[in-house]
């Protein structure tokens, strides 16, 4: 008969597990945060759209003006110059026109004026020198900043919400407030083409998957490590 030695506590596999199931549980832990964090935003959205529309100059006043529906005034906006923002709706390819508005006492906005599809070849007149006062209604958002991947601007179109960079294309001089308004009535009525519009807030809510998805990783971890430590713990301490 020969004697073997009784299996050693696997130290570094624990450590391991340990520090795996730590990661595991941390990462399900922030998806719940994120999860919450993604409520409250919706239901501020929601809040938001359904209140009556503020004078702009009152809205950015609030704490967090993103979402609110306002009025304001923008001369000559029906003949502004503008760039174009590369653009799908409801699956049509087309381009966002984007103009400036000077806000008294404050930086000056862009205004998403709408889209116009692919096939629309025209556009708006440009009047620098027009200071009729349109008053428009729209929504406030901020204004992201484009990916590292989002293509540079060319010849006055571009692929990302860059709002300094389409200030400079506009030659506003000082600086551009982060939020943008799109309107939501038209700054030409007379031309159909324009669609004015302000794109639904994109809320994608997974974090609750995420969340089980990896507090199940740690079960699965905790079960693994349960049967090879039994294993290992439990072989003969002798063998014939």
């Amino acid at each position: 008969m020969t004697v073997t030695a009784r299996p050693r506590f696997p130290v570094v596999l624990t450590v391991l597990t340990v520090l795996l199931l730590g990661v595991l549980l941390a990462l399900g832990v922030w998806q719940v945060q994120r999860m919450q964090w993604k409520e409250g935003l919706i239901a501020g959205a929601e809040a938001a759209a359904d209140q009556p529309p503020l004078p702009l100059t009152e809205a950015l006043r609030l704490d967090n003006p993103e979402f609110r529906r306002v009025i304001l005034t923008c001369r000559g906006l029906s003949a502004a110059p503008y760039v174009e923002l590369q653009s799908i709706e409801n699956s049509d390819a087309g381009v966002r026109l984007i103009s400036a508005c000077a806000v008294e006492g404050g930086p000056a906005l862009l205004v998403d004026r709408g889209f116009v599809a692919a096939e629309v070849s025209a556009r708006p007149p440009v009047d620098r020198a027009d200071t009729m006062p349109v008053v428009i209604t729209g929504v406030l958002r901020r204004s992201p900043a484009p990916s590292a991947l989002t293509p540079p601007p060319a010849e006055g179109r571009f692929y990302g919400r860059d709002a300094e960079a389409m200030a400079r294309a506009l030659k506003i001089e000082g600086p551009v407030s982060p939020f943008t308004v799109f309107a939501t009535t038209s700054t030409n009525p007379d031309w159909t083409a324009l669609s004015p519009s302000a794109p639904p807030a994109a809320f994608s809510n997974n974090h609750l998957g995420y969340a089980l998805t990896w507090f199940g990783l740690a079960a699965a971890l905790i079960a693994f490590y349960a049967v090879l430590l039994r294993r290992r713990m439990t072989r003969k301490d002798t063998e014939s």
